[in-house]
């Protein structure tokens, strides 16, 4: 069986980098899956457009990080339209968005995410965040189940 996926929604090639090296400090051997908008997110999730021959019983996430403010398809509607269907509706969604807005802290929760995150600007902080919620959700927390 393969190793657990974590999906990674995030349009800044930066933060990409980031995230794959606090994975690396923190001996994370999960394969990272990364797409930089809302839409291939959703392609990704439900096997569709590009993505349509991937098989999506084997390949459910372990954990979607999501950011917010993606090109074609928001954060937020990402996480509705996961929250909407049976295949993904228990997925853990950590928001790791740079948005200090809260609205959209509430709309987060609201929805159904598991977690937000505001990325610290500074890269000792925000790599160490990643760190930690890879470990946390993905050698500390119980998935459900079908999971």
């Amino acid at each position: 069986m393969a190793a657990p996926v974590i999906l990674l929604v995030e349009d800044n090639p930066d933060d990409v980098e980031l995230t794959r090296l606090a994975f690396a400090d923190g001996n994370l051997g999960n394969e990272l899956v990364v797409v930089g908008d809302g839409q291939a997110a959703l392609d990704w999730l439900f096997c569709e457009g590009a993505f349509a021959g991937r098989d999506p019983v084997c390949r459910v996430p372990s954990i979607v990080l999501l950011d917010l403010k993606l090109p074609k398809i928001s954060g937020l509607e990402v996480l509705e339209r996961m929250r909407h269907d049976a295949r993904t509706r228990r997925v853990p969604v950590v928001i790791l968005t740079s948005s200090r807005e809260e609205q959209d802290l509430l709309r987060g929760y609201d929805l159904g995410a598991n977690s937000y995150i505001r990325k610290p600007v500074d890269y000792a902080q925000f790599t160490r965040a990643v760190k930690e919620l890879g470990v946390y959700w993905m050698v500390l927390n119980e998935p459900p189940p079908d999971q």
